[in-house]
């Protein structure tokens, strides 16, 4: 291990990641960070077989871990590159993170955000400190017009994740989990431009080669996982996720590297998985985590592994309302404990008493009801119902619809009409 430890160090270019590094980015975080204890799950380890831990960024200052990428790399400038002012792009959590880092420094920040930013981040960027620049439609464009403003203005740019001493600082998260579980057989982290995974697998690898690092990436924003087949940096040509903070379209550049050599695998996760992954959380965990937060959730049913002790990284819990009570929305429909069924009535009172016998002795929870008499002109069949139900699940919703045929109602399931996006 030893050996192998100096090798690696030997291979770092000066200026790069190193042990050294990384144990003074670690002293340093813990000025401005709150500890993140390790979370064991019953749930998840029941369901895969394994030992499950969550490190909970979510409950970090900010709501997310990025606060320690930034306040490091802060540490490491210059009195002239703090005096010009600090300038960076990010979809939310890196802007909370270099606003918070620059305001406990006292240096001006600027932040450039894609206009799709959720307004509760846009707030609490603001309510950091720094001034907000909305610019483009994703991080990709926002980040070209911050370095374009920085050219302009001689602010000093801080990458979001393309940098090796931001990186460096997001490492200091696997210095926390080996203190905790230095056991640990596998790290689970989200990967967006992968600053943060290319911290933690450089300094897990330093203090364990055995350890497995498993990267993921949403199925609509894989451009790391397409880089790395392709050997080099590349750019996808669009990206589509719910996960808004892990939708880059290129990977860092000096990182990519570190992820090439100290990253085993790289999982994709849908957008169905996470909304379903949110339930998890909320209702075994009482956690909100935001949809790139869930990424590492959701990978659990992706390991094919038994008996290993699996830490999945929680990268951040910055959602805004609408788009929580959306995701439960879509996660219960998801689920089955939410559906609507359309029922055909004879036009005759006594009609709805009926179905509504039907429903409370099989247990359904009626939460909508929407009634059509003009539906068919045919006076035996001329009403229809769609009622929408609160199930238990997918055995209860087919038992329900089953006894609702069963009485010659002619049941159909409707399908959902709500979409969703960021």
């Amino acid at each position: 291990m030893e050996e192998n430890r100096q090798e690696m160090e030997a291979e770092q270019e000066d200026g790069g990641m190193t042990l050294e590094k990384f144990e003074e980015a670690s002293e340093i975080v813990r000025e401005v960070t709150i500890e993140t204890k390790l979370v064991y799950s019953e749930y998840f380890s029941s369901m895969t077989g394994n030992r499950v831990y969550f490190k909970p960024e979510n409950m970090q200052y900010t709501g997310a871990y990025k606060v320690r990428g930034s306040y490091y790399k802060i540490s490491t400038l210059s009195e002239e590159e703090k005096q010009h002012g600090l300038i960076t792009a990010s979809a939310g959590n890196h802007a909370q993170g270099v606003a918070y880092a620059a305001k406990l420094a006292g240096i001006p920040a600027v932040v450039v955000m894609p206009t799709s930013t959720p307004l509760m981040k846009i707030n609490r960027t603001k309510g950091y400190g720094a001034e907000v620049v909305l610019h483009g439609d994703v991080f990709d464009e926002a980040c070209e017009y911050a370095c374009q403003l920085a050219e302009e203005k001689g602010y000093t740019f801080v990458h979001p994740f393309d940098d090796l001493d931001v990186a460096t600082g997001q490492g200091s998260i696997a210095m926390e989990i080996f203190k905790e579980l230095p056991t640990v057989d596998y790290i689970l982290v989200p990967i967006g431009g992968g600053g943060l995974c290319a911290g933690v697998s450089t300094l897990a690898k330093l203090l364990n080669p055995k350890i497995r690092i498993i990267g993921v990436e949403p199925a609509g924003a894989n451009c790391m996982q397409e880089s790395i087949k392709a050997g080099h940096v590349l750019t996808l040509p669009t990206v589509n996720t719910i996960a808004d903070g892990t939708a880059v379209k290129r990977p860092g550049e000096k990182i990519f590297p570190y992820i090439q050599k100290n990253v085993d695998s790289i999982i994709t996760v849908e957008d169905t998985e996470l909304i379903v992954a949110f339930l998890d959380m909320v209702e075994n965990h009482k956690m909100i985590v935001e949809n790139s937060g869930l990424l590492t959730v959701a990978a659990l049913k992706h390991l094919n592994v038994k008996k290993k002790k699996i830490v999945s990284i929680l990268s951040g819990g910055n959602m805004d309302v609408i788009t929580m009570s959306s995701v439960v929305q879509h996660g219960l429909i998801a689920r089955d404990r939410v559906f609507t069924v359309s029922v055909l009535l004879p036009d005759k009172p006594g009609m709805l008493a009926k179905v509504s016998a039907i429903l409370a002795e099989e247990r359904g929870n009626v939460i909508k009801l929407e009634h059509n008499q003009f539906i068919s002109i045919n006076r035996n069949a001329a009403v229809e119902l769609r009622i929408t139900i609160e199930a238990e699940g997918t055995e209860h919703k087919e038992r329900i619809v089953q006894a609702l045929s069963d009485a010659g109602y002619r049941a159909k399931l409707v399908k959902s009409k709500a979409t969703y996006s960021d």
